[in-house]
């Protein structure tokens, strides 16, 4: 089974509380995860919220996302 983000709640600064269709809940912390230029402006917190769930993982308008199996390792 492929893994894949189906719901995804922003909690406080760059905490994302995601359930995966595993049926599994947890929550990722990815303030060390924005490094390069198409994370710059996640550094805003304010842009960081406005993510989406897009092609089965979440995605903010400019194009950054995250594969789906990183934000399941490295979350909580």
């Amino acid at each position: 089974m492929f893994l894949e983000v189906v719901k995804a709640n922003y909690l406080d600064g760059y905490k994302i509380q995601l359930l995966f269709n595993n049926g599994e809940t947890k929550v990722v912390d990815l303030s060390n995860s924005l490094n390069g230029k198409v994370f710059t402006p996640l550094k805003d917190i304010e842009y960081f919220k406005r993510f989406s769930i897009k092609f089965n993982t979440i995605e903010w308008e400019n194009g950054a996302d995250f594969a789906p199996e990183y934000l399941y390792d490295i979350a909580s």
